[in-house]
């Protein structure tokens, strides 16, 4: 057909079968159809052909008339074409054997079922089928899912012979024999089929699958949930036989509670240990955002033996930065997931203690040594850099917490610099941020103050301050710029430990403003924080700290001030010289554990823990980019004063090099006024040497900002203000 009226307006399709009308639905859309079944239908549709022939317009018309009864559009057939199918059958097979060479040996249905299925595929599909049978009408491991997903919506594209070949090749799938039956039953069946093959982990390979593909489907996945929450399995089975692939949530929780009970028996921890680990790299596990046996094999994994290996407080510093971070980590990530759940966090808590007790019980032996070099950080930071540089200033950034910060960094364009700090005491935000901001050592109360200490001191500097939520495409002014974060901080103050279901958000926040600002054209970023924080889990009346001191003293969570030096036991307490108002000393604990005060527990500092005081300070810098071409405006001094609402940017690549990389650039410019984005260019690709011109309209902004970012790093190459020069615009008039 396409051939015909690729010279000739019309062709026309003589279907004597009836069966072959499935194929009108390949014809383009500019093409118009007429069906004929009579002389009055031909004499109709030879007159509305004759009436618009002359417009350049195609028909096809389709009849089962055969060629010698047509009486009106016979001659069409002659001085244009025509298509002839009489039997479908021997059509398909005389076509496939002609382009092919293969013989097809089907009966009718299966043959024209299989012909209506072809459409759309490539060669590959007749050859399968010729090698392999009828079997290969349907490739069930691709047209299941869309079955499965909208039954009745998949069917009616098939007519009713198809439709039943389709449920026979399903039935046989799923070991039935074929009963008629609606669409969506026989879905089900397959579905639950599939979750009682995951159950009793003997399921079919195809369904297996099948399975898979769906979960990472985005177009289905919704409706696997669907078939998922209506599945219930009354067969009993060992919930560790289950398939690790399965999707029942339920079953996790009861492989938990049964590690808690035996979770100190190494033989069975060494018979679990493999299921765990296939479980935790299961990739439709993860799909189903079951994620926490990571954090479990993680735990149970922890070798506690080579804490013994510690010998001195820097070792003891190395060790949590190098190792026991990661279980600091998987607590809290395991908090976050089951603290609603006793049954099955305590005994993964006590577990947790336990290495912990292990750690500190070498960190506190070797105390003596800790040095807090926290103080004026800040300053010797602004000392150091003379380019532009910004200092994000996180509030309870723990270093575990930190790494997540790290990890949403998926592909660094910078160079980053890992070294720590240890905090001030007590680890708490009022003493710790003063000393990052004041060099001398003073407690400044109020943030503000701590800002206007740091202007003073830096009067040859342009400093500003910002929130770091705040920070977007249009920061990039001031040379040395601070970023203010109170999160975690204020979090765990308003939420305690509920807290944690919202930190993967502030981990994110953190790395894709470093990211804004290391893009807007800052050489190096800094993070920087107060201090840290422990977690108290599932707390007991037990698990409190209850010291009986002379007053006068103040207690909070992790620490006890005091006026007057206390008796108390070295076991337990260590007691620090720290003058503050009218105190003297500071007691701190030696475990993480709080101390019994009033108020909330849950998410809290202040202590001499590694947890508290060993804090990030991290830094990421511009990688020069030397070796890429640079984009320029040129023509800045005269974006200053533009008359008229018509202005020119004029864009050029510049390189002194000769490498590959500098030859072109793609680049993209994005406009900005009253600090929101206005608008953006399309991509410009500039060469090296290449200058390129571009105008835009000023509309209802009298003064914009352009920026030229590199369209795959988004990095700011240069950027330039515009003004509109109103007074000097006479309109014309001259």
């Amino acid at each position: 057909i396409e051939k015909i009226l690729a010279s000739h307006p019309i062709a026309v399709f003589i279907d004597e079968s009836k069966e072959a009308s499935f194929l009108m639905d390949e014809i383009k859309n500019d093409v118009q159809v007429f069906r004929t079944s009579n002389e009055i239908e031909e004499l109709k549709v030879k007159y509305e052909i004759e009436k618009t022939i002359h417009n350049g317009s195609q028909f096809l018309i389709y009849t089962n008339t055969p060629k010698e009864a047509l009486k009106f559009i016979r001659e069409y057939c002659e001085t244009n074409g025509s298509v002839e199918i009489k039997y479908l059958e021997h059509y398909i097979k005389k076509k496939v054997s002609q382009h092919l060479n293969l013989n097809i040996n089907l009966p009718k249905e299966e043959l024209i079922s299989a012909a209506k299925v072809s459409v759309g595929k490539t060669q590959t599909y007749w050859m399968d089928l010729s090698h392999k049978g009828a079997s290969e009408i349907f490739d069930l491991e691709k047209e299941l899912l869309p079955f499965l997903d909208n039954p009745k919506a998949f069917v009616k594209k098939f007519d009713k012979g198809t439709q039943v070949i389709f449920y026979k090749k399903v039935s046989e799938l799923i070991g039935q024999t074929y009963i008629k039956k609606p669409a969506q039953t026989l879905a089900s069946e397959v579905t639950n089929e599939l979750l009682d093959g995951l159950w009793n982990n003997n399921i079919n390979p195809i369904l297996l699958n099948i399975y898979k593909v769906w979960l990472d489907s985005l177009s289905y996945q919704k409706s696997f949930f669907k078939y998922l929450g209506k599945y219930k399995s009354d067969k009993k089975t060992k919930i560790f036989d289950i398939h690790p692939s399965h999707p029942f949530k339920k079953v996790d929780d009861l492989w938990l509670k049964d590690i808690g009970k035996h979770i100190n028996d190494s033989k069975y921890m060494a018979a679990i240990i493999p299921k765990i680990n296939q479980r935790s790299a299961d990739k439709s596990a993860i799909r189903l955002e079951i994620t926490f046996w990571r954090e479990v094999k993680t735990l149970l994994e922890f070798d506690a033996k080579n804490i013994n290996q510690i010998g001195s407080f820097q070792e003891a510093v190395d060790f949590y930065i190098k190792h026991f971070y990661k279980v600091d980590k998987a607590i809290r990530k395991l908090y976050s997931e089951f603290l609603g759940d006793k049954e099955i966090i305590e005994p993964i808590q006590e577990y947790y203690k336990d290495l912990a007790s292990r750690y500190l019980d070498k960190w506190f032996r070797y105390i003596d040594s800790y040095s807090s070099n926290q103080t004026g950080k800040i300053q010797e930071i602004l000392d150091k850099h003379k380019s532009k540089t910004a200092i994000v200033v996180g509030d309870g950034v723990s270093w575990e917490f930190a790494q997540d910060i790290i990890g949403s960094f998926e592909k660094s364009d910078y160079e980053f610099t890992e070294n720590y700090l240890l905090a001030g005491l007590p680890s708490e935000t009022e003493h710790n941020m003063s000393q990052l901001y004041v060099a001398s050592g003073k407690v400044l109360k109020n943030k503000k103050d701590r800002e206007k200490y740091l202007v003073k001191t830096n009067a040859d500097k342009e400093i500003a301050f910002i929130d770091l939520e705040k920070v977007n495409e249009t920061t990039d002014t001031a040379n040395y710029l601070i970023c203010s974060y109170k999160d975690p901080d204020k979090l765990g103050e308003n939420h305690q430990q509920n807290a944690l279901k919202y930190f993967d958000i502030v981990a994110n926040t953190y790395a894709q403003k470093i990211k804004q600002l290391l893009q807007n054209g800052y050489n190096q970023v800094y993070l920087l924080t107060d201090h840290g924080f422990t977690l108290t889990g599932v707390l007991e009346n037990s698990d409190k700290i209850d010291v009986t001191f002379s007053d006068p003293v103040k207690k909070s969570e992790r620490y006890i001030r005091s006026k007057t030096q206390q008796s108390f036991d070295e076991n337990y307490l260590i007691e620090i010289p720290k003058k503050y108002n009218e105190f003297e000393y500071c007691y701190f604990s030696k475990r993480l554990g709080p101390f019994k005060t009033p108020g909330v527990y849950g998410f809290s500092h202040g202590g001499m823990s590694p947890q508290e005081t060993l804090i990030p300070f991290f830094k990421w810098t511009n990688n020069n980019n030397d070796d890429l071409l640079e984009v320029v405006i040129t023509n800045k001094e005269d974006l200053k004063e533009v008359l008229g609402n018509l202005y020119s940017v004029k864009l050029k690549g510049v390189s002194e090099s000769e490498g590959l990389f500098t030859l072109e650039r793609k680049v993209i410019l994005l406009f900005f006024a009253n600090g929101k984005e206005i608008n953006k260019s399309d991509i410009i690709t500039i060469a090296k040497g290449e200058e390129i011109k571009k105008e835009y309209q000023f509309d209802d902004n009298r003064s914009i900002e352009i920026k030229v970012l590199d369209i795959n790093t988004k990095e700011q190459l240069d950027k330039a203000s515009v003004f509109q020069n109103t007074a000097r615009d006479l309109g014309g008039l001259l």
